[in-house]
């Protein structure tokens, strides 16, 4: 069993933890309890699962520990239940020693934040209790930020979002987090990955360990492995010295290995290796040094179809995607556009030393409308660019129109009678705004149609915006 400090785990004093403890022996519960309340933990302890669910129905504790062999409803069985009842409480589950090792993975995957042998060290159960009460307030503090009047449920994990498919999505990141389970997070470029990645490392046990990441597509793939193993002196040409690969840098934390799917057959059978024995051999090395580190994979690709196929190994992509995640794009979560819109212009006004800019109504709506190809990234680089290029404090759709793509605005290209219909709309809206020295104001109420739709028209067809058109 590993073994941790003890200590109040970096918990502020300023509240004391409040935990509570189930376990049907009481010279055990007792214990337990003497232990936890000599660092200055308030300490409740219940006989069975069943006074333990009642409890956590009527108070919120920062930790719950839990006996496994109970009489009545056995400890696994609460677990799921207390999950269910109040699902940012961590748990630990406590069993006996010749169970520890075997039961440890399938009970984490239950939803349990750790695992300790029956009458653990005083320091192991004080230190994986501290962690299990410093998790479970960071989790109530994100759950309360995404209850806050902004809405933006994710924005203490670097992630912005209040529509129900990002709500979703960070309801499964608190739940896999504390697990040791390696994740494959899966979405196409730009949608934010990464920054899903890194909040499963900030909620997880190891938080306070390295995050490193290793984008595998934009490196060579003759250099994926030096930089994932390392390698030892004068292993190739220009090895004049010995360099850790990220596995190792990434010992006691995380390691991300963005676009898992460029790797190549011969990268992925020494990682699958890595990941067997939890061993790495540095290239041109004769020693394996241990590691311990977490995986968290992301393609944008779909490796499922590509087993078959060849293009990816099966046992790797099992070993990898032990709890997997989607990252919807941005076109199913259009809720969330105006909010970023917003976060990321106060955010580049900042950078830029600028006066704050706002989007207009017109503006938000064409927004929200945009199919976003580019996803979060295209948003954001837009909004970098409105700060830097638009005058005034107000961004206007006329502004925005001609930066979107117009052939992903305008979609397929139609045919038959409704290619016909949308040719000759889209000429007599060019017809209009000359018409009116592109004045969209103007053009539109020649058109008989509010400014609004005009823009949205506009940005179907592909119709930029004239220099003096308002």
């Amino acid at each position: 069993m590993e073994r941790r400090g003890g200590g109040s785990g970096g918990m502020s004093p300023a509240k004391r933890a409040a935990v509570l403890i189930a376990d049907d022996h009481d010279n055990q519960r007792r214990q337990l309890r003497l232990t936890l309340e000599d660092e200055g933990m308030e300490v409740e302890d219940v006989p069975d699962a069943a006074a333990a669910l009642a409890a956590v129905g009527r108070r919120a504790f920062d930790a719950v520990v839990l006996d496994v062999n109970m009489p009545g409803m056995d400890g696994l069985t609460a677990l799921v239940r207390i999950a269910h009842s109040d699902p940012r409480v961590a748990v630990v589950i406590v069993t006996g020693e010749t169970l520890i090792q075997r039961a440890r993975e399938a009970v984490l995957r239950l939803g349990a934040f750790d695992l300790l042998a029956k009458m653990p060290e005083p320091e192991d159960l004080i230190g994986v209790v501290a962690q299990a009460c410093d998790l479970t307030r960071r989790r109530r503090a994100a759950h309360e930020a995404a209850a806050g009047p902004s809405g933006a449920g994710g924005a203490d994990l670097g992630i912005v979002g209040r529509s129900p498919a990002i709500v979703a999505l960070l309801d499964q990141v608190r739940r896999v987090a504390p697990s040791q389970g390696r994740v494959l997070i899966t979405g196409e470029n730009g949608s934010g990955k990464e920054l899903v990645a890194e909040a499963i490392h900030r909620l997880s046990k190891r938080a306070e360990g390295p995050f490193v990441k290793l984008n595998c597509a934009a490196i060579p793939r003759e250099l994926v492995e030096s930089e994932l193993f390392g390698y030892e002196r004068g292993a190739f040409t220009g090895a004049a010295q010995p360099k850790k690969g990220r596995l190792e840098l990434a010992d006691g934390g995380t390691l991300f290995l963005d676009e898992v799917g460029d790797l190549s057959i011969e990268a992925q059978a020494k990682l699958l290796r890595a990941i067997e024995t939890g061993e790495v051999e540095r290239l041109g090395g004769t020693r394996s040094a241990r590691f311990d580190v977490r995986i968290v994979s992301a393609t944008n690709r779909d490796l499922q179809s590509e087993l078959a196929g060849g293009g990816f190994r099966p046992d790797l992509f099992y070993r990898l995607n032990v709890l997997p995640l989607h990252v919807p794009p941005l076109r199913e979560r259009r809720a969330d556009v105006a909010l970023l819109a917003a976060h990321f212009l106060e955010r580049f006004c900042a950078a830029e030393g600028r006066a704050p800019k706002r989007l207009d109504d017109e503006a938000r709506a064409v927004l929200e409308e945009y199919h976003w190809p580019g996803n979060v990234r295209e948003l954001r680089n837009l909004m970098e660019r409105a700060v830097v290029l638009v005058e005034g404090e107000v961004v206007t759709a006329g502004d925005l129109v001609p930066w979107l793509d117009p052939a992903d605005a305008g979609g397929q290209e139609a045919v038959g009678l409704r290619g016909e219909i949308e040719k000759r709309e889209a000429d007599a809206i060019r017809r209009a705004l000359e018409s009116a020295g592109w004045n969209v104001t103007q053009a539109a109420a020649g058109l008989g149609i509010d400014r609004t739709n005009l823009h949205r028209k506009m940005r179907k067809y592909g119709i930029a915006r004239r220099p003096g058109g308002a």
